[in-house]
């Protein structure tokens, strides 16, 4: 499977700052590609998965903190 090209970018934008700069700051760089690979795993489960009675909902509900 191919990653997308928004993953591709972020990729490439922490490669290039590690490059200019071993020591470089990249963890918001880092949180998106983490959160973008989270979001795309989500979304192919949700595809593939009957749909959830409220209950099973509300249970993965309180797998996700919200925060404000």
């Amino acid at each position: 499977m191919s990653i997308s090209q928004e993953k591709a970018q972020i990729r490439a934008r922490i490669a290039g700052r590690k490059r200019q700069n071993p020591n470089a700051d990249v963890s918001d760089d880092q949180r998106a590609l983490k959160t973008l690979s989270l979001e795309e795993h989500i979304k192919r489960v949700v595809e593939s998965a009957p749909t959830p009675t409220p209950e099973q909902i509300a249970r993965l509900r309180d797998l996700l903190p919200l925060v404000d």
